[in-house]
């Protein structure tokens, strides 16, 4: 996903710049109404944001990071079903109207505080016709083509492909060359043990892909990245380019 064009007129309440897409894509008018509505968050990596089956009471805007929505098996084992980070949002379901979380949300990779919304102020707003009814239902389609893609991915591609796409998806979302990401998490995206994950990741540094310490990864070749990882990247980044997002 290319990272977006950040107007510096364009600020969240507490005056940190803008990053999150959707509430960029709204006209000026629409987002300093908006504005008064939305209150700011910060988080400790790995806190949960959302339980699965509980009554959502808020909304999420990620304004960078990386945010991950898990899905709980019966053994107790956590496998991510959705990523999202500042081209999205987290609690889409409520659209969709589904006011129960779906899945286990908490952040992966800090990136500063960002915005939230009431749910009862969210249906409000996106039940009336205009600018951010209409983002959002671009986002819950684009939402649910990564989803779809993602699944494909998980049961037809290796560790090592599906891992070069995380890391590519991460650092878009965090425009950064470096960020934090603790293995354990990474194995929850993947499926897969700790050790494996250990493996992979000394794999592709040895090839000097990446170089990672103290759980802090660094992108040495982007190319190489792009073409260690799968085709799913470059699919799942057309869908959000194709819906304009």
């Amino acid at each position: 996903m290319p990272t977006p064009t950040v107007s510096s007129l364009r600020l969240l309440p507490d005056g940190t710049p803008l990053q999150n897409r959707l509430l960029a894509a709204l006209p000026a008018a629409a987002y300093a109404r908006l504005q008064k509505h939305l209150h700011m968050n910060t988080t400790v990596t790995g806190r949960t944001l959302q339980e699965h089956g509980t009554r959502l009471t808020d909304v999420y805007f990620p304004n960078g990071g990386v945010f991950s929505v898990t899905n709980k098996m019966r053994d107790g084992a956590l496998v991510e079903v959705a990523t999202v980070g500042r081209e999205g949002m987290l609690g889409i379901g409520v659209f969709l109207g589904d006011r129960s979380g779906a899945g286990r949300t908490f952040q992966q990779v800090p990136d500063g505080p960002f915005p939230s919304m009431s749910v009862g102020r969210f249906i409000k707003e996106s039940a009336t016709a205009g600018p951010f009814r209409d983002v959002v239902a671009l986002y819950a389609q684009a939402n649910l083509l990564q989803i779809m893609q993602c699944t494909a991915c998980n049961a037809l591609h290796s560790v090592k492909q599906r891992c070069c796409r995380w890391l590519l998806q991460t650092q878009d979302r965090v425009g950064a060359r470096e960020f934090l990401l603790k293995q354990e998490f990474l194995a929850i995206m993947l499926g897969v043990h700790r050790p494996t994950v250990t493996l992979v990741m000394r794999t592709l540094q040895d090839a000097g892909l990446i170089t990672t310490k103290y759980g802090r990864i660094r992108v040495l070749n982007r190319k190489k990245l792009e073409h260690a990882s799968c085709e799913c990247y470059e699919v799942i980044r057309a869908h959000f380019e194709r819906l304009g997002l």
